[in-house]
């Protein structure tokens, strides 16, 4: 059609453009952007939802998945720092999601200064760290107990001296009393559950509680490699100069023989594991002074807080 001189338009109908189908973003990607966009909130308002973590197993992380058959003993090193657990025979050494019970425990202990943790049902555990309250969580979470419960401990430290290496070191339990009833339908019971923190284990998280912000804790709950990963940071990252430290990802005194992660035997699979999950808590904690060095072999990182002072 003539609109004026020398120009024209041309109408096409509509079939003839081309459709452009866009993919609809996953659920779980939506899910991650808004829970993000709650923590970085909550610690810019200094308002965060405070959980505490244990040292041992933040500064030398527990197993990311169970032992292979026959394997009963798991030992890490973070400096001078070491830690040994011994499962039991029947139940084996806690492992994956285990971690949570631990983390769950140690903040109620904290938070009502008592070494005795009562509650009224498993269901509150599940629903505090986001995992659906069903009959598979809650099998899971009976066993994670039992090995935790069953497990002897060693931490200490090992220094160098002149004359040779001297050790400090404690063995305990991680529980001194655990009185729990597990229903599948969730529903708490009447008898109550309760718990008692062995002396040794409820003297270490008073002395070093580690504060972690707990919505990110939720957002890991099923990733405990990135979970760890984020829990280490938070503390490394605290106790760090204002300059930049360097962390050697390989050899004895490495981050791979910190974090639980024996079954990333090759350094690649390591390393690329380590940028994903650096990824990952960056979304969390976008301040997170952290990266994998250029050539590969350090994690190099700087002083920062992932929970508010006030908060701490």
């Amino acid at each position: 059609m003539l609109k004026h001189a020398g120009q024209y338009s041309l109408e096409l109908p509509e079939e003839t453009y081309p459709k452009i189908e866009l993919e609809p973003i996953p659920r779980r990607a939506i899910a991650r952007a808004e829970t993000a966009a709650l923590v970085r909130q909550r610690r810019d308002e200094r308002d965060q939802d405070v959980a505490f973590g244990a040292r041992p197993f933040i500064l030398c992380g527990l197993p990311i998945r169970s032992l292979p058959t026959g394997m009963n003993r798991y030992t890490r090193r973070n400096g001078r720092f070491f830690l040994e657990i011994v499962g039991h025979p029947d139940y084996g050494v806690p492992f994956g999601q285990d971690r949570l019970v631990l983390i769950w425990v140690a903040t109620l202990a904290i938070r009502h200064q008592t070494p005795i943790v009562e509650f009224d049902s498993a269901a509150g555990i599940l629903w505090e760290f986001g995992l659906p309250p069903n009959g598979i969580h809650y099998k899971r979470l009976a066993e994670a107990f039992k090995r935790v419960f069953g497990s002897t401990i060693f931490f200490g430290t090992e220094t160098e001296m002149e004359r040779g290496q001297v050790w400090d070191c404690g063995r305990s339990h991680f529980f001194d009393q655990m009185k729990l009833w597990f229903r599948e339908d969730g529903r708490g019971s009447k008898l109550g559950n309760r718990i008692v923190l062995s002396d040794n284990f409820w003297r270490e998280l008073k002395a070093h509680p580690i504060p972690v912000d707990c919505e990110v804790v939720r957002a890991l709950a099923s990733n405990p490699g990135c979970l760890d990963l984020y829990t280490w940071l938070t503390w490394r990252c605290f106790q760090a100069k204002n300059t930049v430290e360097r962390i050697p990802l390989f050899g004895p005194f490495g981050l791979s023989n910190q974090l639980g992660v024996g079954e990333y035997a090759r350094e690649r699979k390591f390393r690329e594991r380590l940028r994903v999950w650096l990824n990952i808590v960056q979304v969390y904690w976008p301040e997170c002074p952290a990266a994998v060095s250029k050539n590969g072999n350090f994690l190099e990182l700087n002083r920062a807080c992932a929970v508010s002072p006030l908060q701490r």
